[in-house]
């Protein structure tokens, strides 16, 4: 069971060096928390459970798609510290995977949530109130910041120098 519990811990700290540290990551997770608000605060857009599961897994896809961009990225750059023409093509072509993923994670958004009717109930809603247009405008800032600060939000690993054992 220890070992368990250490693979979790190992696994929430390579999340969340990724979401520290990259920032295409911080974006996908800031417009995931935006669309899910959206879905679940508001009553305005009807989706079913088939069409939150397809959601779902496409926002999973795109973190995993990121975090294994990330993994690649990491271990090419610790194999081989000068230009390689080869070190160039799997890291591009990791970048492209988690382009084709966010891409399509897209087109499978537009595809579940474009209700027109839906749109307009919620652009009334903040006619109706406009103290929330500023509470939606600080929520922007709030992630703006997010995503652009350097290190996203700080955070601090309680394993930075600890060697990992080998597990079976």
């Amino acid at each position: 069971m220890k070992e368990l519990c250490k693979s979790f811990a190992y696994a929430r700290r390579g999340f969340l060096y990724c979401v520290k540290n990259e920032r295409n990551m911080r974006i996908h997770i800031t417009v995931s928390v935006y669309m899910y608000s959206f879905l679940l605060f508001y009553d305005f857009f009807s989706i079913d459970r088939t069409q939150l599961a397809i959601l779902l897994l496409t926002n999973a896809l795109v973190f995993m798609a990121e975090i294994f961009n990330t993994a690649i990225e990491k271990t090419v750059d610790m194999i081989e510290t000068r230009y390689n023409k080869f070190c160039e093509i799997a890291k591009d072509a990791a970048a492209g995977a988690v382009l084709v993923g966010a891409v399509f994670s897209v087109a499978v958004g537009i595809a579940v949530l474009w209700q027109p009717d839906a749109f307009l109930k919620l652009f009334d809603y903040y006619l109706q109130k406009p103290w929330m247009i500023a509470v939606f405008a600080a929520s922007l800032a709030v992630s703006g910041a997010f995503i652009i600060l350097p290190s996203g939000i700080h955070m601090k690993s309680n394993n930075k120098n600890k060697k990992r054992k080998k597990t079976k």
